[in-house]
């Protein structure tokens, strides 16, 4: 087993610039990734450790079919696909609240949790948010983009999105309402994997953990 690569999936963005910067503390470097390349797959040959770029929401289910070892992703993506993997650790970085958010007016919809629209990229978690946690009757639209528009132009009373700045809800008239829940980036392991590689990623584990709060 020494011989094999452990795969690490990183969500492309911000989060896999961080995760890099912590990797590089914990002496798993990955020189390849910092040249502007077309390649797919990035290997430090030295570590047996591959890492490769995926869609924040794709890392959870290449984790979960053992595509990879390791995944970083933020924490509202393993929310949202509900997957069979193990969440191991907060990593600190990558800090937003998943909100619902609107005019002003609609407060008072919540507030006596009326039959209202809610716009999102992220139906499972509104539909928990709502039904489970506030027992309010919602109608759930699944958007793939530009969610602050939905209120603005008629299609929903409120949106339940990712919030960090708030400035392009300021920008739109709109504001957060409620917090649905705060965010983070963490690290996700492949069940199999954990048990298979138990020693080389309770190590990485452990070691990023150290890493994560010198970057804090």
């Amino acid at each position: 087993m020494k011989d094999r690569y452990l795969t690490i999936a990183l969500g492309k963005g911000r989060l896999a610039k961080s995760a890099m910067k912590a990797f590089d503390l914990i002496g798993l470097p990955c020189d390849e990734m910092k040249n502007d390349t077309r390649k797919l797959i990035f290997t430090n040959d030295e570590k047996k450790v591959r890492f490769f770029l995926a869609k924040g929401p794709d890392v959870p289910t290449y984790v979960e079919y053992g595509a990879a070892d390791i995944g970083i992703v933020g924490e509202d993506t393993i929310l949202e696909e509900n997957r069979n993997i193990y969440e191991v650790l907060d990593l600190g970085f990558g800090k937003c609240n998943m909100c619902i958010a609107g005019p002003k007016s609609s407060a008072e919809l919540l507030k006596h949790r009326e039959m209202i629209r809610v716009a999102t990229k992220y139906p499972r978690i509104a539909r928990d948010y709502f039904y489970n946690k506030k027992h309010q009757t919602v109608e759930i639209i699944k958007l793939n983009g530009s969610i602050e528009l939905a209120p603005i132009v008629g299609l929903s009373e409120v949106i339940c999105d990712i919030v960090e700045t708030g400035t392009t809800l300021r920008e739109n008239g709109l504001e957060v309402l409620e917090t649905v829940c705060p965010l983070s980036a963490r690290m996700v392991v492949n069940q199999v994997s954990m048990r298979m590689e138990d020693e080389r990623i309770t190590k990485i584990i452990r070691d990023m953990e150290q890493a994560v709060k010198s970057l804090a």
